[in-house]
């Protein structure tokens, strides 16, 4: 019995041949790796240099960047004869930056830290009246806190707060630490240095990358924070995990202290900070 032809396919061309599509993939992955070499070195960079940055011979990176400079996603400039970033690059760097959002980058990395270390986490940012509780994320077992989202951290006496006053060198931010203080209790007062109480916290928190009290803002409650950089180099927020005291190890190098600092280093990096990316550590820039 003779069938009839399929006409759902009778007239498709017929596809390219397979090996010819694993060309064309290995071609477009080179490509990527040229333009992601580029802005790896900064957005700017000799043929040479940027030849030995992907591991690949001169004579086929500049064929690669000759199609990338008719894309308008690379420019050569005349006289260095350095090739950088074009406008088409920058259109969707642009792009990007404007879908970055620190609250739902750095949600994964409160799971994993709630998960792992089992410990109350959160996510702050600077508003207007201080830092700023956004996103709040409990263990099975929550440490009894009166923080929740929509709670503003003091800058002085809370972790988070300590994050944000030394990494913002804003005379707002130095105003309010100065309301701070003058407003505590002579205990706490006593606990910084009586010389330069805020600039000697500050360059504490700089020195170690990230801060950490104990049973300063809550009794019986410590924590540590690490700083959220944006592309800028910004801080644009801090993730913070805290725990009862008597379990919960804050020291500046202890486990804890290194995974919210892995976690942060991660967010920053989603979030554009070229240095998280390219470096082994946060830095402040």
């Amino acid at each position: 019995m003779k069938t009839s032809p399929d006409p759902t396919r009778a007239d498709l061309p017929a596809g390219p041949p397979a090996h010819e599509r694993r060309q064309r993939v290995q071609s477009a992955q080179t490509g990527m790796a040229v333009l992601k070499g580029l802005a790896r070195l900064g957005g700017r960079a000799a043929l040479t240099a940027l030849a030995a940055h992907v591991g690949e011979s001169p004579a086929k990176v500049h064929r690669y960047l000759a199609s990338l400079v008719d894309e308008g996603l690379v420019a050569q400039e005349a006289s260095s004869q350095q090739y950088f970033l074009g406008p088409e690059a920058m259109l969707i760097g642009l792009a990007a930056m404007r879908q970055v959002d620190p609250i739902r980058v750095a949600e994964p990395s409160l799971i994993r830290l709630r998960e792992s270390l089992g410990v109350t986490c959160f996510v702050a940012v600077m508003g207007n009246k201080g830092p700023t509780i956004v996103r709040f994320e409990e263990p099975g077992l929550p440490v009894t806190v009166n923080v929740r989202v929509g709670s503003v951290m003091p800058l002085l006496w809370s972790a988070t707060g300590r994050m944000f006053l030394g990494m913002l060198d804003e005379p707002a931010v130095r105003a309010m630490a100065e309301a701070e203080l003058a407003a505590a209790p002579a205990e706490l007062r006593a606990e910084l240095d009586a010389a330069d109480p805020i600039g000697v916290l500050r360059r504490e928190v700089q020195a170690a990358g990230c801060s950490a009290v104990r049973d300063t803002n809550l009794k019986g409650i410590s924590a540590v924070a690490a700083p959220l950089y944006d592309y800028t180099g910004r801080i644009g927020g801090v993730i913070t995990a805290l725990g009862a005291t008597g379990g919960f190890d804050a020291a500046v190098d202890g486990p804890i202290a290194i995974a919210v600092r892995r976690e942060a280093q991660a967010a920053s990096a989603l979030l554009g900070y070229a240095a998280a990316a390219g470096q082994g550590g946060m830095q402040k820039p």
